[in-house]
């Protein structure tokens, strides 16, 4: 009798202890990404679930820090798969050849002109219009015309009320920088940028302080104008207190006056999880994660299939006519460009 049930706490013990073993033997999938990065919890959990996987966030400082510390560890990668890549960086991540092909039958639901690498290193993720947003209350109460394009900033009756972000350390100062490139040529975007610091223009170092510390929206904020995305506005109205009929903020979308950032997710060479890492990325482009995105980082999905929020439909704005330069364009260009923007601006 003694026999068998000692037998028996053995055979349970045993059993116990495969299954403890089964649960740490479970396979870990890392996504390298930007400090940005923000979707629902409940969704990286089922990810798991589905794929019996830990997931691992990665998160390695701002797109350009995080995309320079895949490229150094690029011979002993440091994650499976890198989501934040966008369309300034893009050459760079792509010459430096750290991404290998995976053609997800998920970019099906992607718009052709979202996808910018032919070879499918790079998937689009999502995007969103950089531009300048203006306090509409402040301009009601002056009684004065908010602007209407990007050369309106450097007329009089905006002097000291713009805030911008330095693009040598902000990737919507990049941006904005990018968008006065396109729309003045690469000619004249300087002496555009020299009037806008006659205009008394404020130089911040990220959006945070620009948006949360100068911009009047914000508690002790002075300046109405600032740099930031067409969906802001959205936000404004998602996290006040008494949700307003009408947004706070507008942004500027006119032809020329925004530049589109597109944000990638690829996998990583050298990943030991090739199989999980091409599920997660079907993940990233399929209709729950997209779907997610627009209230989590406040930007666009790039499956057109994705549902808008209504909140999206009502107050966020995509530009028809953005300023264009292609990956190329910007690689060989951004380092010179920022080095004369820094040059004409804050010397």
């Amino acid at each position: 009798m003694r026999t068998c049930y000692t037998v028996f706490l053995l055979t349970m013990l045993l059993g116990s202890l495969v299954s403890l073993h089964a649960e740490e033997a479970k396979p870990v999938i890392t996504l390298m990404t930007h400090d940005s990065f923000a979707v629902n919890e409940a969704l990286l959990r089922a990810f798991e679930k589905k794929n019996r996987t830990e997931l691992k966030i990665l998160k390695s400082g701002d797109a350009g820090a995080a995309l320079t510390q895949a490229i150094l560890s690029r011979s002993n990668p440091l994650a499976d798969v890198f989501f934040g890549v966008d369309n300034t960086f893009m050459s760079r991540a792509l010459a430096a050849d750290i991404f290998e092909p995976y053609p997800s039958p998920m970019l099906q639901g992607i718009p052709g002109h979202l996808k910018l690498d032919p070879k499918n290193r790079l998937l689009p993720v999502d995007f969103g219009d950089v531009c300048v947003n203006y306090d509409t209350q402040w301009f009601a109460e002056k009684g004065i015309s908010p602007p209407g394009a990007l050369e309106d900033l450097i007329q009089p009756r905006y002097k000291g009320l713009v805030v911008v972000q330095n693009p040598a350390t902000s990737s919507p100062g990049l941006a904005f920088l990018l968008a006065t490139i396109g729309r003045f040529g690469e000619e004249a975007y300087l002496d555009f940028w020299r009037k806008l610091r006659a205009n008394d223009v404020y130089v911040t170092a990220g959006w945070s302080e620009a948006y949360y510390g100068q911009f009047s929206r914000a508690s002790g904020g002075t300046r109405p104008i600032v740099v930031s995305y067409a969906s802001s506005p959205s936000a404004e109205v998602y996290y006040s207190e008494k949700k307003p009929a009408a947004a706070p903020t507008a942004a500027v979308v006119s032809p020329g006056s925004a530049f589109r950032q597109i944000e990638f997710v690829g996998v990583l060479k050298g990943t030991r999880q090739r199989q999980l890492a091409h599920r997660l990325v079907d993940f990233i482009l399929g209709p729950e994660f997209q779907k997610d995105i627009p209230l989590h980082m406040w930007v666009f999905p790039a499956n057109s299939e994705a549902p808008l929020p209504e909140i999206f439909h009502k107050f966020s704005r995509q530009a028809s006519k953005p300023a264009t330069l292609s990956p190329q364009a910007i690689e060989a260009g951004r380092e010179k460009w920022v080095e004369a923007w820094t040059e004409v601006v804050l010397r």
